[in-house]
């Protein structure tokens, strides 16, 4: 049996770009863009499950055009740097955290004695 080496030939490997080691822009304009894209999509809001859980207690019901009135009302108070805010709607308070556009708790308006950790209210005249 007999082995014979030959010379290889030069061959280019083709460089094929790794998703890993990609460029990323890391200019302000770009983080800017990105942040306000990110800020017009999160317009909804959401109900946390201790919210929920306490919604199911009390036979509080919010339907679509509810929630469309309470964000208008978030939005406001984001627009004047609200952080939690105490929102009386019809016959319910909620407490909601603004940046996260989230309702905490919910309550029937009667049942609010003392509110702590809020910097705003907002009453919704229907």
């Amino acid at each position: 049996m007999s082995f014979r080496v030959e010379a290889a030939q030069n061959q280019i490997i083709e460089n094929r770009s790794n998703p890993i080691n990609q460029k990323i822009d890391r200019k302000f304009s770009s983080f800017l863009t990105e942040s306000l894209q990110k800020q017009t999509t999160a317009t909804e809001m959401k109900i946390s499950n201790h919210a929920q859980k306490r919604m199911e207690e009390r036979d509080i019901q919010l339907n679509h055009s509810d929630l469309t009135t309470i964000e208008g009302a978030v939005e406001e108070l984001n627009q004047k740097g609200s952080k939690n805010s105490l929102i009386i709607y019809k016959d319910m308070a909620l407490i909601a955290s603004i940046d996260n556009r989230t309702i905490i708790t919910a309550m029937n308006a009667n049942e609010m004695e003392t509110i702590t950790n809020i910097d705003s209210v907002k009453k919704i005249n229907v």
